[in-house]
Parts: C-alpha cells; sequence; structure tokens
C-alpha cells in the first residue's frame, strides 16, 4: 500500500505536469493513460499474469513462484490502472494555479524546482489531498485484482486483506466469525488512517 500510493501519485503528478505544457497530443495521451481505469481488475489482473508469466517462462518460473515476483506484479498493476485516474485530477489542479504567481515567482528569480515546491505543490494541495485519499482506499481495498494476479500464492505470501477477510469468510468452515471481526476492524483501520490523511493534507492546502 506504501508503495503504490507513493509511486501512483509520483508518476501520475509528473504526466500531468508535462501533458500541461501545451504539447501537441496531449489530448490523446490523456486518453491513453486514463483508460485503464476503465477495464475490471480481473480481466487486469489475468491480462498482467499472462504478460509477467510470458516474461518470467523465459528463466523457467512464474509469478507464483516466489513473492517478489507476486509483490512487484502488484505494484506494476496497480500503478497501471490508477496512474491515468490521478493524472485527471492533477491535471485539473495544475491548470487552477493562477499563471501570475509563476510569473510574479519567475521575476524574483526563482528556477522551475523553487517554482514547482513553493508555488505549484501548495497551489495543488486539493488535488493531492483527493489523490492520496483514492490510492489510498483503492489500494487497501484491493481483491479482485489480487486474485486473478497470484491468488495470494506463493502460500498466502501476497494475500492483500482484503483477499484473506474473503477466504476467511467462504473458505474456511466454522470461522465466520473471524472473517467478520477481521472486516470490522479493517473498515476502522482503513477510516483512521484516511481521516488522518486528510487532515494532515488538508491543513496545507493554501489559497490563491
Amino acid at each position: 500500500v506504501v508503495v503504490s500510493i507513493i509511486t501512483v501519485n509520483l508518476f501520475a503528478f509528473w504526466i500531468a505536469w508535462i501533458l500541461t505544457r501545451k504539447l501537441k497530443g496531449t489530448n490523446f495521451f490523456r486518453t491513453v493513460f486514463f483508460m485503464p481505469i476503465l477495464i475490471g481488475g480481473i480481466v487486469l489482473g489475468y491480462t498482467w499474469q499472462s504478460m509477467i508469466n510470458a516474461v518470467l517462462a523465459s528463466y523457467g518460473t512464474t509469478i507464483v513462484s516466489d513473492w517478489k515476483f507476486g509483490y512487484a506484479g502488484l505494484i506494476i498493476l496497480i500503478n497501471w490502472q490508477l496512474v491515468g485516474y490521478m493524472m485527471i485530477i492533477y491535471i485539473a489542479g495544475l491548470q487552477n494555479v493562477p499563471p501570475e504567481l509563476i510569473e510574479a515567482a519567475e521575476i524574483d528569480g526563482a528556477g522551475r524546482w523553487e517554482i514547482l515546491r513553493h508555488v505549484t505543490i501548495p497551489m495543488v494541495m486539493p488535488s493531492i489531498t483527493i489523490c492520496l485519499f483514492l490510492t489510498l482506499s483503492n489500494t487497501f481495498k484491493l481483491f479482485d485484482q489480487n486474485l486473478a494476479l497470484t491468488n495470494g500464492a506463493p502460500g498466502s505470501e501476497t494475500e492483500m486483506v482484503a483477499l484473506n477477510i474473503v477466504n476467511t469468510m467462504f473458505n474456511r468452515v466454522g470461522v465466520e466469525g473471524v472473517g467478520q471481526a477481521k472486516a470490522v476492524i479493517f473498515v476502522v483501520v482503513v477510516v483512521a488512517i484516511a481521516m488522518l490523511q486528510l487532515r494532515a493534507t488538508r491543513s496545507k492546502e493554501v489559497e490563491a
């Protein structure tokens, strides 16, 4: 979850920043990057499983032979699915940054990095708040992608919490109560983390 949140938002912000540079073909690339979010998780999971296994076959192994392959596969999959979605939100935020603020910073001698750090990012904090919340909630509740890609193999080492809860509820007899307890605790933990994240990022939001 931590790695996915960081990588998804970094890639999404970077792509959004590039696609707001008034380059040719930006609308086409925005559409292409956004499309993966429209594909179902089961389809994505089996598609990436086939592609990764095709690569690993050259080395005589599969994605479920080592937890490291499954771990990397899950991160790649969630990035491929969410980056385009978060990119659209970041583009909306970047386009709302007042040009006069950037011009004033340039007149004062600020470089690109300083403008990005002290002008652009503070002004885009509302978008960052939304994107962090969405990536946090989506990666925590990851289920169908996990089921299709690795199904927790090998030996439940790539089993995310949502998949573990479902397996406890429906694949083990007599422990349904344990599955329900896990689900309740899971919801409480995710809500608590999400509220802390919202409070932390909203405190950094500024107005033009």
